[in-house]
């Protein structure tokens, strides 16, 4: 679970609604947003601890949860559980990856960035065509990044069906440095050749947090 202060333990300007006013929903967390959508919490049900519950079940099914998951989740009922899957459509038709050139590895953030302050690791996979855009972009894993976890058929299941030229594989780490751990290079290689054997390519592995990335790509470890 997502370790986060309730909503009245927040200074005023913090709030959601009024950093949204002051700074601009660009400058919200997700969990911000999914509080704002919410509203309000119910008796014993915190709006932030309930955002943080929704945003856990939206990452663990790539955003596209049905209703009755969502009535699931402690404090949303039918009522927000419809508003959320409203938004998330309204989103995902008005404001899509698809079609995104990725010429540089910093092309890619705009996908992931949002994932920068996720307490876990969430490892993302992109799929890209011949012309080097974007097919798609979905969680492929939550928690630690291991060769369990984002074994080669999970992680080009989708791209197969996407008929995908290559794809771009991307982890956020939520402490320390950017820097490669051993099971990331692990990971990198093992996927590499897996693709080398599908013929789709892997083009970049980049890690990154709020305060910038790391590009196996641009270190030349591709």
């Amino acid at each position: 679970m997502i370790n986060m202060k309730k909503l009245s333990e927040l200074p005023k300007l913090d709030r959601p609604r009024e950093k949204l006013q002051t700074k601009g929903a660009e400058a919200l967390s997700d969990l911000e947003l999914l509080a704002i959508l919410l509203g309000s919490g119910i008796k014993d049900h915190d709006v932030m601890t309930v955002a943080g519950r929704l945003l856990k079940v939206l990452d663990e099914n790539n955003g596209k949860p049905n209703l009755e998951e969502l009535r699931k989740i402690g404090g949303v009922g039918l009522a927000k559980a419809t508003l959320i899957v409203a938004a998330l459509e309204l989103a995902r038709r008005r404001i899509r990856p698809e079609g995104l050139k990725i010429n540089f590895p910093i092309d890619v953030l705009p996908i992931i960035s949002h994932f920068a302050d996720r307490k876990q690791e969430h490892f993302i996979c992109i799929s890209v065509n011949g012309a080097n855009e974007v097919i798609t972009s979905r969680i492929v894993s939550v928690g630690l990044v291991n060769k369990t976890q984002v074994h080669p058929r999970e992680v080009f299941a989708d791209p197969i069906t996407d008929r995908a030229s290559a794809i771009i594989i991307a982890h956020n780490h939520p402490v320390g440095s950017l820097i490669p751990s051993k099971e990331d290079i692990e990971v990198t290689k093992r996927l590499k050749a897996a693709g080398d054997t599908l013929g789709i390519r892997l083009l970049d592995h980049i890690i990154f947090n709020q305060k910038g990335y790391y590009s196996f790509l641009e270190h030349g470890e591709l």
